[in-house]
């Protein structure tokens, strides 16, 4: 019995720790928002790992988001639920592509958000 008790206290302290650990004080889980997904492709029309992906609202020139593609060449990014558009592109500096060919900016890509809607995007590197 003081094993059964032991183990229930020792789950609950797990799982009420994680529970707090990822949210922020500004992110509330009540609020709508949007998502940003997308997949990087390389020249060659493959998915490329590792690529850091920025994201700007149009109406700024600095990036507010910053995030890296995942083996699967996608990410996702969270966005307040609301009419936006958004600007994004891969940032190269410091890449280093598992072909060893160097790549090469492609073109910056524009979404636009209505709601608490997901977006698909792509990014298309040379």
């Amino acid at each position: 019995m003081l094993l059964l008790e032991s183990l229930l206290c020792l789950l609950y302290a797990a799982t009420a720790g994680a529970a707090g650990a990822g949210t922020s004080p500004d992110r509330k889980p009540d609020q709508p928002y949007a998502l940003i997904f997308g997949t990087v492709w390389g020249p060659d029309d493959r998915p490329l790992y590792g690529v850091k992906v920025r994201i700007r609202r149009a109406s700024e020139k600095k990036p507010h988001w910053e995030l890296f593609s995942n083996h699967s060449g996608e990410f996702a990014q969270r966005v307040p639920a609301g009419k936006a558009d958004y600007v994004i592109w891969a940032d190269l500096k410091g890449y280093k592509p598992p072909s060893g060919v160097q790549l090469h900016q492609g073109e910056e890509a524009t979404v636009h958000v209505e709601y608490d809607e997901k977006v698909d995007t792509s990014l298309h590197l040379k």
